[in-house]
């Protein structure tokens, strides 16, 4: 086995152990957006490229941490309230904490969409809990033709419980949208998309447990790993995705279009 191609074990130890000070940290990053317990930073990277990371850090009220954990692992859920979600679906367990999944989302017109295979890893510390993802190769699912294959080069959330009822969460991802991609896609996405997709979160964690209590509430996999059912996968069939392997595209002369995608009302229902 190669070990800088195949030796995935250790990238997850090393990206963990600095995903929370990444998300405290200020040195670098440009805020673009705050109001009302919510802001959102940019850090931009590779310019000419778009190539950026992007930063949220959101106050929950009347949320407990460990619904918020819920939510973010609960994909049916998910299916009902991001509107941003063409598909999704979950391959298969490395661990009772790891995992590998599919995920496929809406880009701004006149975007191409894209799509990502990623090993996920979640870890909860006492009222805390990390949930964190990069790409990686799966043989059985190669780039589609009717997407771009994005890279995420590390995405997770880190939720801070705030007694009983209460939590923030810092969302931190830094995503290769494999494109060169228009200035205006930046700033749409750190003055817009993300603030809004933040709010959405936060409402869909209000609605979670009612919607839970009438569809298979005690089926929590992530918290009790004996009831998945998701077959295993073995290290050996994976490999870290990276993003000089994957095709680069030239979206950078794309005009802004009215985008009228996932632009359903925060008010949709998820009964």
């Amino acid at each position: 086995m190669s070990r800088g191609e195949n030796c995935l074990e250790d990238p997850i130890t090393q990206l963990r152990l600095g995903f929370r000070a990444e998300c405290e940290a200020a040195a670098g990053w440009s805020l673009t957006y705050s109001r009302a317990g919510l802001a959102v930073w940019v850090q931009l990277l590779e310019p000419d490229k778009s190539l950026h990371r992007i930063k949220c850090q959101m106050e929950c009220k009347d949320v407990a941490a460990e619904t918020l954990y819920d939510v973010l692992h609960d994909i049916e859920y998910r299916k009902k309230w991001d509107t941003n979600v063409i598909e999704t679906f979950d391959i298969g367990k490395l661990t009772v904490n790891a995992d590998v999944g599919y995920y496929a989302w809406k880009c701004p017109k006149p975007l191409k969409n894209r799509d990502v295979i990623t090993l996920r890893s979640w870890l909860p510390m006492g009222t805390d809990y990390i949930i964190m993802n990069y790409s990686v190769k799966h043989p059985k699912y190669p780039p589609r033709k009717d997407m771009v294959r994005a890279v995420s080069i590390l995405t997770g959330y880190w939720i801070q419980g705030k007694g009983a009822t209460n939590c923030a969460l810092t969302y931190l991802a830094q995503v290769d949208p494999k494109g060169s991609l228009p200035k205006w896609v930046v700033n749409k996405s750190s003055q817009f998309l993300a603030p809004k997709a933040m709010k959405k979160m936060y409402k869909a964690c209000l609605k979670y447990p009612d919607w839970k209590q009438k569809h298979n509430p005690h089926f929590k996999p992530w918290l009790f790993p004996e009831q998945s059912t998701l077959p295993a996968v073995a290290l050996s069939e994976l490999s870290i995705q990276h993003a000089d392997s994957l095709e680069h595209i030239d979206e950078s002369a794309l005009s802004e279009t009215k985008d009228d995608r996932g632009e359903a009302s925060d008010e949709d229902s998820v009964n």
